[in-house]
């Protein structure tokens, strides 16, 4: 959610510095031309807060739900295009990314050792973008799909351990920042919303977790426009 909110008030922004030109009377010179394909490379980091509600639903007092912070390092690739029209700037753009997001909660029922982990191994995104371009400045609102490969585990004690691990479809939502340095170079900083949709592991008989595999991504990165 706090994802989501952080998206929103950044594409408020975009709306609002838009409005503003507008109203001013005067469009921006455009001197930089964002139009064209362009590839570059991205590092960042990932965190979230995964959601395990568990339920056996014969034992009404053992219900409920765990939960616990997932982090860590990401990198990857992108490929994208762009067409400018006046100071409106219209694309479409893809990556993906290697990552060690993952994270583990307490225990369940303490004393026992049994704990729920999640990892995201990668995952990707084809989006749209949408931005309004200050000569070399651009501020952009971006969303579309979704995928990675995702990991949980239910770890039931020291013997037991059941995991489901599957490449999820999901929807993205972010916003973000790209400079342009020369004609062909620019740097970029972005976040995206992440959810790549509910995983759920069933260990017996109506007995099973689900897991929500929500993230926020903050990254860096670097263009070069054909």
């Amino acid at each position: 959610m706090k994802g989501l909110l952080f998206a929103s008030a950044l594409l408020s922004l975009i709306g609002g510095q838009a409005l503003a030109a507008d109203a001013s009377g005067a469009e921006p010179a455009t001197v930089h031309d964002w139009s064209g394909v362009y590839v570059g490379g991205q590092i960042g980091y990932g965190f979230g807060r995964t959601d395990a509600a568990y339920n056996l639903p014969n034992t009404p007092t053992i219900r409920g739900s765990q939960d616990y912070d997932t982090d860590g390092f990401l990198g990857g690739v992108q490929i994208g295009y762009n067409y400018q029209i006046d100071s409106a700037v219209l694309g479409v753009e893809a990556d993906v990314s290697g990552a060690g997001i993952k994270g583990h909660s307490d225990e369940i029922t303490s004393g026992l050792g049994d704990v729920y982990d999640t990892k995201v191994d990668w995952f990707g995104t084809l989006r749209a973008r949408a931005g309004y371009a200050f000569d070399g400045t651009l501020i952009y609102g971006t969303g579309g799909l979704a995928f990675g490969s995702v990991e949980n585990r239910y770890l039931d004690g020291p013997l037991d351990s059941f995991s489901e691990k599957n490449t999820k479809v999901g929807w993205t939502i972010g916003a973000g920042l790209e400079q342009a340095i020369t004609d062909h170079w620019s740097a970029k900083f972005e976040y995206q919303y992440v959810d790549l949709r509910d995983q759920t592991i069933d260990y017996a008989p109506n007995s099973n977790t689900t897991f929500d595999n929500t993230f926020n991504a903050v990254k860096i990165g670097m263009n070069y426009k054909f």
